[in-house]
């Protein structure tokens, strides 16, 4: 992995972990950020904020190619990986789209249970068959 690509994948880690934070303790992206000691990386942050901007949007998404799924029925951790992962796609000079999926893939076998890469796999596979 490039210097680059092993920076943002550190931050793509960072940014799950503000957005998990945000969700469990059920408080403000903005206030979870500004209560960090330690400052994010730019890229970290930047991915955060996409995710919530495009929050309602991407939800859809996920829920109708979810098959079945409700949002609430899937794993938190899932549901963040996926939304993160479509909020950076979404984003102003993204990466790729096969990196934000094998980002979100590796993100979910690392942090999800051990059916969930496959899981994620799937449905952001078939969030972005319809392009952008």
């Amino acid at each position: 992995m490039s210097e680059l690509g092993a920076r943002r994948h550190r931050a793509r880690e960072r940014a799950l972990e503000i957005l998990y934070e945000a969700a469990i303790k059920e408080r403000p992206l903005e206030s979870v950020l500004a209560a960090l000691t330690v400052a994010p990386d730019d890229y970290a942050v930047a991915l955060v904020r996409a995710a919530e901007a495009s929050r309602e949007r991407a939800d859809v998404l996920i829920e109708q190619n979810s098959h079945a799924w409700a949002l609430e029925r899937l794993a938190l951790i899932d549901h963040l990986i996926m939304r993160l992962a479509l909020g950076e796609w979404w984003s102003d000079g993204a990466p790729p789209t096969a990196v934000i999926l094998d980002e979100a893939v590796e993100l979910a076998v690392t942090y999800s249970t051990d059916g969930s890469g496959a899981f994620v796999n799937g449905v952001l596979a078939a969030c972005v068959a319809g392009g952008r």
